[in-house]
């Protein structure tokens, strides 16, 4: 016969610890149960476990994921599940999915437990995945993200009033993130003077030329922005959420930065038609 599993139970929860103790048990698992991080984090130093059952919210230092980091990293074999009371958290489910196998919410079926950790344990612990940093992921979707954008901006009427190729829409944009991916990767400080964009220039005089209005201006900025941020929505599961923020807040800035420069430029622009014959 084969020795069974053996499990670490972590979860501040009392009632939680003994009843689901006793119930895994019965279903053949050796149960370990922590209260604490601290106390996780001692078993998992001086022990070796199968599988991880942990609570995402702990109280003190440390959480769920604390416990599932330490638990990788001392056994990279060990299947590892958080406990969630939160039913609705997709985006933060694929963050914390780059360090644990699966995702349980409470409360659940006590049968469905034990069956989705037997069938975890079948299949074994993920596979380390990609990690990736904002600027590589614009980087490499480039192109895919240009092709949204024009899709949402034929769908815009005040947009499309004026017809234009894809080129001549859309031509802009590969330095527009050229540009982006040299700022994420730059140590400048968020809201810094910003810096000299000869292409953004260039762009708000060929849409005057075309003639666009400022308010298509930035509208067509507002969608490039809502393309870029769903481009990353795409790709959730392989950022690395140490920097998103600060990421997220810099392609805000940046393009707003080429926003404003465009706009002096349509603006010159319109004084030169402006003036007498």
């Amino acid at each position: 016969m084969m020795a069974p599993a053996k499990l670490l139970l972590v979860d501040d929860d009392e009632t939680i610890r003994y009843t689901l103790g006793i119930i895994l048990r019965k279903h053949g698992f050796e149960v370990t149960v922590a209260s604490t991080v601290n106390e996780a984090l001692k078993h998992i130093g001086s022990e070796v476990f199968d599988v991880l059952l942990s609570d995402l919210h702990m109280p003190g230092a440390g959480d769920g994921l604390t416990v599932v980091s330490a638990m990788r990293h001392a056994n990279p074999k060990a299947v590892t599940i958080l406990l969630s009371s939160f039913p609705h958290m997709d985006a933060a489910a694929q963050a914390i999915l780059l360090q644990t196998d699966e995702i349980l919410v409470k409360p659940m079926d006590v049968n469905m437990l034990v069956d989705a950790i037997k069938q975890r344990l079948a299949v074994g612990p993920t596979r380390t995945r990609l990690v990736e940093s904002v600027a590589t992921i614009l980087e490499r979707s480039t192109d895919s993200t240009i092709s949204d954008w024009y899709e949402l901006v034929e769908k815009e009427e005040s947009l499309t009033a004026i017809p234009m190729t894809f080129q001549l829409r859309s031509g802009h944009l590969p330095q527009v993130f050229q540009d982006l991916v040299l700022r994420l990767r730059s140590s400048t400080i968020l809201g810094t003077k910003e810096l000299h964009s000869t292409s953004a220039a260039q762009h708000g005089t060929a849409r005057r030329q075309q003639g666009y209005t400022a308010a298509m201006m930035v509208e067509e900025s507002r969608i490039l922005q809502v393309s870029v941020f769903n481009t990353l929505q795409k790709n959730l599961a392989n950022i690395d959420f140490s920097v998103v923020l600060i990421g997220v807040m810099t392609i805000a800035d940046e393009i707003d930065s080429q926003l404003g420069q465009a706009m002096k430029s349509y603006l010159a622009e319109s004084i030169v038609d402006a003036l007498p014959a």
